[in-house]
């Protein structure tokens, strides 16, 4: 069965227990949550601390900064896979269906708010170079990830496939973020389909 129209992302689950123990987990918890759904300027080091059920002074034992969170919440972003990409982990799709799971609506309840990444690079305007290092990387790996999918599809050219893909993609998510509607990302599914056969046609 096809479920590449389904993107099974979920935000943040409950919050770790409070307590003395996994004070670095909750502030981690905290951040993923917050950063994402609030934004990382919009964040301040009392929400934090109130979300993550810690003192600032236990935040920083665990963290000189807020801009050492950010860095640390991006590192593990890019381990675990950014919401709305983990579709191209699916071993269950076939190529062309991962990709087009790209373009998938989120489950009911989850905010649309785009690219981690993206997000982090807009809100901190090249104010904090580690925040546009950690973006570009993710870019370019997932423009990579992007084209090995389409190489594995059959594509005629994977890496011009793989950078349409990413266009779309960006494009698609970030107009649903700003009319808070899944239709761009249903135009965006319908466009990549046509790319996608067209590349593989041209190889066949």
């Amino acid at each position: 069965m096809d479920t590449s129209g389904t993107d099974t992302t979920t935000s943040p689950d409950l919050a770790p227990r409070r307590g003395g123990r996994g004070a670095r987990e909750r502030i981690l918890w905290a951040a993923n949550k917050l950063f994402y759904e609030e934004g990382i300027n919009a964040t301040g080091m009392e929400r934090l601390t109130e979300v993550a059920h810690v003192s600032r002074r236990t935040f920083y034992q665990h963290f000189p900064s807020k801009n050492a969170l950010v860095d640390e919440y991006l590192r593990q972003l890019e381990e675990e896979t950014p919401p709305g990409e983990h579709v191209l982990n699916r071993s269950d799709l076939t190529p062309r269906e991962r990709l087009l799971g790209l373009f998938a609506a989120p489950p009911a309840g989850v905010p649309l708010r785009g690219c981690p990444f993206h997000n982090a690079a807009v809100e901190t305007a090249g104010t904090l170079p580690a925040v546009r290092a950690a973006a570009i990387h993710h870019k370019e790996r997932f423009t990579q990830r992007l084209t090995d999918t389409a190489r594995e599809a059959g594509a005629e050219d994977p890496e011009t496939l793989a950078r349409q893909l990413a266009v779309l993609f960006e494009g698609a998510r970030a107009l649903t973020t700003s009319v808070d509607n899944t239709s761009p990302l249903a135009d965006g599914r319908a466009l990549a389909a046509t790319l996608i056969d067209a590349a593989i046609a041209r190889a066949a």
